[in-house]
């Protein structure tokens, strides 16, 4: 297989409400609006996708028909964890990992969109030298 790309595809029965939360708080544009399906990108990267599906249409085979997003977390790498961890605390969102730093290469928060799907705002920083062993060498983060 050659894999061009792969992205998420969240089922909910609000896709315009999804939709809209995640263009207000995480800065997505709409590149395809159906009304039933959304197509999200990032404004500075058109390889961040997310799209938003409403879990009733007819597209879904009917074993998977109706059902929600759940036991999700989509990982969100940005330039300025703290800026946005600032813009989610001020737009009143749920936070549900205060913002902190982990031995393992990341600082992030953790937050929610409005179908409980966890959204993890992260930005890479240098390992402890414990989990540092374990990284790839081209993938260790900086």
């Amino acid at each position: 297989m050659q894999l061009k790309e792969i992205y998420t595809v969240l089922c909910t029965d609000d896709v315009a409400g999804t939709a809209a939360f995640w263009e207000r708080h995480f800065g997505l544009s709409r590149v395809f609006d159906g009304g039933w399906y959304v197509h999200l990108i990032g404004d500075s990267d058109a390889k961040s996708n997310l799209a938003i599906l409403d879990c009733r249409h007819e597209t879904i085979p009917v074993a998977f028909r109706g059902k929600k997003a759940s036991g999700l977390l989509v990982n969100l790498e940005v330039a300025d964890v703290d800026a946005e961890y600032a813009k989610a605390q001020a737009a009143g969102l749920k936070i549900h990992l205060a913002l902190r730093d982990e031995a393992f290469g990341q600082r992030h928060f953790i937050t929610e969109d409005p179908n409980g799907v966890a959204i993890d705002v992260i930005k890479p920083i240098p390992p402890s030298a414990e989990f540092a062993a374990q990284y790839a060498a081209d993938s260790l983060p900086r």
